[in-house]
């Protein structure tokens, strides 16, 4: 990897008020924040990442200065015209499962947002809503750039209620998105609103937590076959799975463990940093099983600690890939 890199960010840097599984309280700056400082520190001197995210008034100043203290990072993408960004509560039940409920709310991501990154090596895309990062926005992608786009499906597969109670709904529409998606990446109970039956009866919808992993590979062929090259399914403390084609065709499944950690303190972005290490890995290695090592590694990082800086350099990130998988 000679060439410097350019990775956009797309996404919402939202307002999170957080209440941890240990009853801990505080606030600060999530989501793409989180993909763009891990990006940061793995790209050094070797590249620019490019947050593209609207915010509010009140808000630009502050995250400007989150974000600045990291000197490759471009912020000429985070903008406030409209006034509009996310503001979120989340309350951990443990240190997975949290109950969320949003009170501000991020303007979309649209296709004019992108002049200044349609030359990026690869699209991060990390929404936490439905309507924020669009299936046209990825389609003008597709059709503007030669990038890589990498989609978190946090944002298709969660919608908001009235009352700003945030909820998990199937992903209907999921298969005219797949052909703009080159890497999908989502958890189990993202897997679980993305792969349905053509019609249940009402006997049969229930509340399912998560995707059985014996549904994977048909849920991976279907996304396969429709243009997207890889899936990874991220397991939590167990790691992920990723699902692509080898040169012959055939789909193969590989799990990638989990990077180990002493002590969760914080897991609130972890899977905007594992987007981040995602694209990274892939970018660099062009293997799908390297890119979730670093996703793994990257999300292992961010769990420590709850401050921002905490990410690796690229070379203490490769020794700890190196550590946890070999060389």
């Amino acid at each position: 990897m000679s060439k410097r890199l350019k990775i956009a960010v797309l996404g919402p840097i939202p307002r999170d008020r957080i209440v941890t599984h240990q009853g801990e309280n505080f606030e600060k700056y999530g989501c793409a924040s989180y993909t763009a400082a891990a990006l940061s520190a793995l790209l050094g001197d070797s590249g620019e990442v490019h947050p593209i995210c609207h915010v509010r008034k009140r808000d630009e100043g502050p995250v400007k200065e989150l974000l600045g203290q990291f000197p490759n990072v471009d912020l000429k993408g985070i903008t406030s015209e409209l006034d509009q960004g996310d503001v979120v509560q989340l309350t951990y039940l443990d240190q997975n499962r949290r109950l969320e409920r949003q009170t501000g709310f991020m303007d979309p991501i649209l296709p004019e947002d992108l002049a200044s990154v349609l030359d990026a090596d690869a699209f991060v895309c990390v929404p936490i809503t439905d309507y924020q990062v669009s299936r046209a926005t990825l389609k003008y992608i597709k059709q503007n750039s030669k990038g890589v786009t990498i989609l978190d499906a946090h944002g298709p597969t969660s919608c908001l209620t009235r009352s700003g109670e945030r909820h998990h709904r199937f992903w209907a529409d999921r298969d005219s998105w797949l052909p703009y998606i080159d890497i999908l990446k989502m958890n189990l109970e993202e897997a679980a609103c993305s792969w349905f039956d053509a019609e249940y009866s009402a006997e049969d919808l229930r509340d399912v937590e998560q995707l059985a992993m014996d549904d994977l590979p048909r849920f991976a062929k279907h996304c396969l076959d429709r243009g997207v090259k890889a899936l990874c399914v991220t397991l939590d403390q167990h790691g992920c799975v990723v699902y692509f084609r080898d040169e012959s065709g055939a789909i193969r499944e590989y799990v990638v463990k989990r990077v180990p950690v002493e002590k969760v303190v914080d897991t609130t972005g972890c899977g905007d940093s594992f987007a981040g290490g995602l694209a990274f890995g892939y970018l660099r290695h062009r293997d799908f099983v390297k890119a979730c090592q670093y996703g793994n590694a990257v999300g292992a990082q961010r769990c420590v600690s709850s401050q921002i800086a905490i990410y690796k350099s690229l070379e203490e990130t490769d020794r700890q890939i190196a550590e946890t998988y070999g060389a």
